[in-house]
């Protein structure tokens, strides 16, 4: 189905206030706990509303549907995102926010597929989400399905070998069925990714490792679209790799300037003022 199709299909709801939609749901799930990667959640919101309502092929009604595109979170620790992207996209129920992180709650604080429609994968070992990418889009192929995976997964893998492993992988089986997202937000529990080791240059590599490569500013909807359209498009058998580079806690500039915002800390009276800071800046 054309992009323009799926845009369609989608409803005329603007990319921009999906994104918004998607950063208010993850606090209000923060909120819920008192904790979470709100940080991570805030920078790759515009991401996740171009990937489920512009780029992705799906059944919200039915995700199990044996056509759709597959959407792995390699990172699970950024699942209150994509259970936010979930319940925009209506596969979860926004009734169960106030469930997330709670005993036999089907959002659990680290994505795993048994327990939540859409969920592809267990993320959380991060390395394996490509790996398991590979897997599927070598499936899919052998099966003569024409769906796509998409692989959403974190600076801080770059520096698994099981990471690399893969990308070779995936370029000799000539996997043009696969479309890599790095949210590249230089951050990780021990400080700038950049700092502990440094992958750079990213989007070099990936070209030298035979990928269709392209790298882009993770917060411009705009520029993303553009991106997923040229991958989806790309006339050749390389997989296909969009390098995003995304600004922790993006939209809530108290919560930007924090030193730490790997997990940024969120005091009891803050989530609600953050709320307030998305809030002023709604798009229509």
């Amino acid at each position: 189905m054309a992009i323009e199709a799926l845009a369609d299909r989608r409803s005329n709801v603007s990319l921009a206030r999906r994104a918004y939609n998607i950063r208010r749901k993850a606090i209000q799930m923060g909120e819920v706990q008192g904790q979470g990667y709100v940080g991570q959640a805030l920078g790759v919101a515009d991401v996740l509303a171009v990937s489920f309502f512009h780029a992705v092929e799906y059944r919200a009604e039915e995700p199990e549907w044996e056509g759709r595109d597959r959407y792995q979170l390699s990172i699970g620790h950024y699942a209150i995102a994509f259970y936010a992207a979930l319940m925009e996209a209506g596969i979860l129920p926004e009734e169960e926010l106030g469930t997330y992180g709670m005993d036999d709650s089907r959002m659990p604080m680290s994505g795993m597929a048994s327990y939540t429609p859409g969920m592809e994968m267990s993320g959380g070992s991060l390395g394996l989400g490509l790996s398991v990418a590979v897997g599927r889009a070598l499936g899919l192929k052998r099966k003569g399905n024409p769906a796509l995976v998409f692989n959403l997964m974190s600076d801080g893998e770059l520096g698994e070998g099981s990471t690399w492993e893969a990308t070779m992988g995936a370029a000799h089986h000539k996997l043009d069925n696969l479309i890599c997202i790095v949210d590249f937000n230089n951050q990780q529990a021990d400080g700038a990714s950049t700092g502990m080791l440094s992958a750079e240059p990213i989007d070099a590599k990936f070209a030298a490792f035979g990928w269709f490569t392209q790298r882009v500013n993770g917060n411009d909807i705009p520029a993303l679209v553009k991106a997923f359209d040229a991958a989806r498009a790309h006339d050749g058998p390389e997989p296909r790799v969009i390098v995003c580079d995304t600004r922790m806690c993006n939209g809530v500039p108290f919560l930007e300037e924090r030193e730490i915002t790997h997990f940024v800390r969120v005091e009891p009276d803050e989530w609600q003022k953050a709320l307030a800071v998305l809030d002023e800046e709604a798009p229509e």
